[in-house]
Formats: C-alpha cells, structure tokens, sequence
C-alpha cells in the first residue's frame, strides 16, 4: 500500500516552522469516494504510517492530521507517537458523550486535542477542558467576532492559529490579536515593500549562479570562486558527504569533489548554496519549500523531456520562490541572472512545460488532487510515479538541508 502526502506548513509568530498538517490520499482514483475526505485521512493513515514514516515527511516537526468520528472511538490515534502528532477533530464529526469521552482518554494519553475549523457551535463547549489548539478559519467567522473568541482561550490557556492567511496584513492583523500560530499560503507571497541590498557576498552567489545556469559548466571558475572561501569548500565537502548525494566514497578535498561530483551535481550544488545565502534573513521553511520543488521538477521535468537537461527543471523550481526571499518582483531578481530563456519564462508565469512542472508542485502543496489528475492525464505519467517523486522530493530536501547547508 502506497501513501500519498501533502504537507501544509504552520507558522509560529516568527514565521517560522511550528508544525505541519498532513493530507493524505491512496491509489489513482478518490481514495474513499464514499465517506468523508478527512475520514479517508484518518484511515489511510493510520493503515500505512508505520511504512511511510512520520518524520520523514515532518523531519522534527509536529503532524497535524485530522481524525474523524470513528477512528477517535476506536482510538487510532493511539497507535502514533504522541511527542510527534497534534490530534484535530474535525469539525464535521456528530459529538455525544461518547465521543468526550474518548478524546479526554486520548488526551489523558498525552496526546494535544487541536479543534479544527472552530464555529462557534455550543457542541464543542465539553471540549474546551482539554483542548490544547483550537484552529479559527478566518474566512469562516466574521472578524469582529474573533477577538472575544481569543480572549476566552487565552484564558483556557488554548493556543490559536488562524487558518486561510493569504497575506502579510492578514498575518499582522492576527499576530496583533493575540494568534500564536498561522497556516496559509502567506509565506510564499512576496511583501515588496523595499529594494533590498545585494552586497559583496550575494553578488559572489548571483555568479555562482550565473554559473550553475550555462549550458557548459566551467570548473575552473566554479573551483577559483570556492578556494578563495574557506566556509565554501567546507559547504562543499559537507554536500558530497551527504549520504543521499553519495553513499560510498570519502571526499576530502576540493579538487576531488568537483571531479567526482561531475558537471550536474556541482551545478546542483553551486544553485542551492546561492540561493541559501540569497535567502539569508528569510523563514527557513522558503528555502526548505524551494528545495522540494527544485528537485520535484527537475523529476517531473526529466519525465515529461526526457531529451531536455532536468537541471533547467531543477533551476525553476529553486528559484520559484525567489520574489519572496529577496522581497522583489521575481522579473526584476531573473533580470540580473542570465538564465535560459525557457526558464525565465517559467518564473515569470509564461506557460512552457517548465512552468507547467511549478505549478504541479505548488498543487502538491495545497493538496489539489484534482490537478494532480490533469497532469497525469496530459502527460501520460501515472499518478502514483508523481507521487513517489513528491514525497521523494520531501525526504531529500530535509536532508539536503540539514547536512549541505548548515550555517559553518
């Protein structure tokens, strides 16, 4: 059995990482088209989590994952970690006693009690006691309204997060109101509201790369720009040590690497480590979003051309998320890089197959299964082999992450 993940991130104040919530699905078609999506959830979880594994999809992180009625009486979430998993009860679910019951057990377990979609309906009056996170959509409940509801929790010592944040006002106005975490899709979209400074060392990034985007690789130059930095030789020899770049061979020094890497990985490596630092100052989770992508893409990418170079695929989904990390127009910052024609015009939202990739992977984050179908459909790749990639994607990001661009 084969599980399919969505992730959605939850901000804290810092817009950084809290936790994320995970949408699961199973097979090529709707996966329980008879219930419920959330009760689909609970199930396909709870039937294939010991196989996928949690933390590779959240690395450190806590779960959020929904559970229906029945899988709350039955007390699946048991079978989980508590330390790892936050415990949402959809709003959907008919609440009697019985349901109480087994969810103050689940609780009296260890296990935080997350109300999702709150609604103001007196159902939820019992659970209150031992709720740990109640979950607000802002969409749902007049704005007026919601500052009395934070006030009553506070009280109860509940923490919030206010769902469907769009943008950076709406993630301002509910930090003010006393919201300690949000989910939305506020972080991918820029707030351009200065020109930031491009310093020495960006511009030393902006040419690596320069570098890393034509077509014969130079690495004579990529080798003169590295030596003349010891943290990036250092960064260097970190990525091809990375159990998931190599897996054999001990590589100690600079000229060994870039010969054994080979003109891909080093074009691989010189991208992330520039965007890293173009980043610098930026919510992690945007780099972290930016590695899954670029290596979904360059996957799908390959896929789909199997006669095109994947690092083109590779370099759209790296620097997709560009705008949001420099706080520009994302045709002002490809402006100053000279990529490829194909790939520009992916960023800049001019429809090629490159582009067609992006939006993929920003469907995979939202979970628009839908959408998912279409491509598949188009392109006669099976949806279960784009899925495979997905999560493929997740696992090597949090690797890349943790062991190639680890600040020195």
């Amino acid at each position: 059995m084969f599980a399919y993940v969505a992730r959605q991130p939850i901000f804290d104040v810092d817009r950084e990482v809290f936790a994320y919530e995970l949408l699961f699905r199973i097979g090529e078609d709707n996966c329980f088209p008879d219930i419920p999506p959330d009760e689909a959830t609970s199930k396909i979880l709870t039937s294939t989590h010991l196989s996928l594994g949690i933390e590779e999809i959240t690395g450190d992180k806590k779960a959020f994952i929904n559970f229906h009625r029945d899988t709350l009486m039955f007390r699946f979430p048991t079978s989980l970690d508590a330390s790892k998993v936050v415990i949402e009860v959809v709003e959907t679910v008919d609440v009697d006693d019985a349901l109480i019951a087994a969810c103050k057990h689940i609780r009296g377990l260890g296990y935080p009690i997350a109300l999702d979609d709150y609604d103001m309906d007196g159902k939820w009056e019992a659970f209150i006691p031992f709720t740990s996170i109640v979950k607000i959509d802002i969409t749902e409940i007049a704005h007026e309204e919601i500052p009395a509801l934070v006030k009553r929790f506070k009280s109860n010592k509940i923490k919030l997060v206010a769902e469907k944040i769009e943008t950076y006002e709406e993630f301002h106005t509910f930090k003010e109101m006393g919201f300690d975490y949000f989910q939305g899709y506020f972080l991918a979209r820029p707030e351009i509201v200065r020109h930031r400074k491009i310093g020495p060392n960006k511009l030393t990034m902006l040419e690596l790369l320069s570098l890393s985007s034509q077509a014969n690789l130079n690495l004579a130059k990529v080798q003169a720009i590295v030596e003349r930095d010891p943290s990036l030789t250092y960064l260097l020899l970190r990525f091809i040590n990375n159990p998931m770049v190599n897996k054999r061979h001990k590589i100690n020094s600079l000229k060994h690497a870039l010969n054994f890497m080979g003109e891909v990985e080093v074009k691989k490596f010189i991208s992330l480590l520039a965007l890293a630092n173009l980043s610098d100052g930026q919510p992690s989770e945007l780099m972290q979003m930016a590695l899954v992508r670029a290596k979904f893409c360059e996957l799908v990418y390959l896929a789909v051309n199997k006669q095109k170079s994947a690092h083109s695929g590779f370099l759209v989904g790296l620097l997709s998320l560009l705008d949001a990390m420099m706080e520009q127009r994302i045709e002002d910052v490809v402006s100053k890089v000279p990529l490829d024609d194909d790939v520009k015009d992916a960023l800049c939202g001019r429809h090629n197959v490159l582009r067609e990739c992006l939006v993929l992977s920003t469907q995979f984050e939202i979970a628009r299964w839908a959408s998912i179908k279409q491509f598949s459909a188009k392109h006669g790749i099976s949806q279960s082999l784009l899925h495979s990639y997905y999560n493929e994607a997740i696992k090597w990001a949090k690797h890349l992450h943790n062991a190639a661009l680890e600040k020195t």
